[in-house]
This record gives structure tokens, sequence and C-alpha cells, in this order.
């Protein structure tokens, strides 16, 4: 059985590179969502058999092309890759890969963002959203915490620093809330770098007792897996449980090389309300 680093064996991530600045797609990376999925006992890829729905945000501060005369344009790029993509994109490929825009002329933004729809819906193997935010824009970008009660505060002892469900239990009583976490941290499974996040939880069902949560959730902090696995195994986790009606799992993680990469999943039906940046992003 292969396992994701050798999946990744091929990948640019951790390796020496070089940067180029002329437009290319193959320098994106794809990796397969189904085994680390298997690995958490979703085992059928078929997108309507998902326990979740969902998408991938990502946003890259560091785009920059070159218009019909040769003068820099920039933008910030956001994108969504739906959770029912078949695969993931490596996130050095795509930063190489949006650097690789530098020097190559473009007649306008909309045939940029045409491009990385394109070349991303190539790799992933689903149609992609792509949203540029031109520079008359930035004053625009607005800057929010993450909704939810915080559970910072808890006095809380932890000593389990791999993912621990057992951690999480439910008390009488059911509720509809949202809670968070700034605490979240997890780490690169193949460089070891160290990744961190907001973390919110949004449900209807069984009262799901904060301070277990709070340790499930700190329980990451040395787990090696990419953002995408992390909310996905949060996912299915606090569900197997909890038992929850209804739930959802979002997480904001600060930025890489220019990039951050924001996951959410949640019951069918369920939309994420809010995609605001937040301060340590």
């Amino acid at each position: 059985m292969t396992t994701l680093r050798d999946d990744l064996a091929a990948a640019p991530l951790g390796r020496a590179t070089d940067y180029p600045d002329a437009y290319d797609p193959s320098l994106l990376f794809s990796v397969a969502r189904a085994p680390q999925r298997q690995a958490i006992g979703i085992s059928i890829g078929i997108s309507a058999l998902l326990p979740f729905t969902g998408a991938d945000h990502w946003t890259a501060f560091e785009l920059t092309w070159l218009d019909p005369k040769g003068k820099p344009a920039i933008a910030i790029a956001g994108f969504d890759v739906p959770a029912t993509s078949p695969a993931i994109v490596e996130s050095k490929s795509v930063k190489l890969y949006l650097g690789a825009f530098a020097q190559t002329r473009f007649e306008h933004a909309a045939a940029v963002a045409d491009t990385i729809r394109r070349d991303l819906a190539q790799a992933t193997g689903a149609p992609v959203s792509v949203c540029l935010t031109l520079p008359a824009q930035f004053r625009d970008q607005r800057i929010a915490e993450m909704e939810g009660e915080n559970l910072d505060s808890l006095m809380v002892a932890i000593d389990r620093y791999e993912p621990d469900p057992d951690a999480l239990t439910v008390k009488s009583g059911e509720v509809v809330e949202t809670l968070r976490t700034d605490l979240f941290r997890s780490v690169c499974p193949i460089t070891g770098q160290p990744d961190y996040a907001s973390v919110a939880i949004r449900y209807e069902g069984p009262r799901i007792d904060r301070e277990g949560l709070l340790r499930y959730l700190v329980s990451y902090r040395r787990h090696a897996g990419f953002h995408e696995h992390c909310v996905e195994r949060i996912f299915v986790d606090i569900q197997r449980a909890c038992r929850c009606h209804t739930l959802m799992v979002a997480a904001r993680f600060t930025r890489r090389g220019g990039v951050d990469i924001n996951p959410w999943r949640g019951s069918h039906g369920l939309l994420l309300q809010s995609a605001s940046r937040m301060p340590r992003q």
C-alpha cells in the first residue's frame, strides 16, 4: 500500500526548487483525496455519498503578471476547490505555478482568472471558481474574527498531542451553537513545518462538552496532515462521537509563502456563512 509520502515523492514540497517566472501549468501537482479519506473510514469517493459537503478556499496574495505593454499588474486571487474533487493541489506547487505568471503577458485580468480556473480544474478533476481582487478593491477587504464563542480561556489540562477522539463527549440537553479556538496547530506531513489555524465548530444536537472539545482540537498539535485532511478528520470524529443533527467545521490557516488555505466541511444542505479574512491572515 502506498503512503502519502510515496504519493508526494515527485512533488516540489520539501525539495530545493527553481522559481520559474514564465507560465507553466505543469507545475501544479495533484494529490488524490481518496487515500486520506480511507484512513478515517470514508471509503467511497462518489460525491453524493460523502458524509459532508464543502470546499477548500485558497487566498493567494502574491499574484502578478504583465499587461500587453509589459507593465506589471497585481491582484489577490481567491479560488474554491470543491470537496467533491478527486484531488487537491499540493500547496508549494500552487505557489510555484502562480509565481510563474510574473513574466507572462495577459490581455486583461479576466484572462488571468480564466487561465487559473482552467488549470486548477484540470489538476483537481472538478470545476473550480476563481475571483481576482484588483488593487482598486483592496480597501474593501474585510477582516474579522471567526464567529462563535471562544474556548481558549477554559482552564483545562492537556497532555495528548496526537488526534484524540476519546476526548469528545456530550452532556445532557440539545443546543444550537458555534464554538471556536485560535489554538489549533498541525504540521506538514512532509516538511514538518507547523501550520496554525483558527477553527470554528457550528452544530445542532447534543451539547458537546467544551473542555473535551478543546482538548480534542489541541490534540492535533503534532499531527502530520494537510489542512484539508485535518478538517475532514475533525468533522468525522465529532459526528461519530457526538451524533450532531447538523455540523459545520471551518478552519482558517495562516498563510505560508503568500498563500492561505481555508477548508470547510458541513452537513449536506449547509453553506459557509462568512469567509472574511482573519487578523492573523
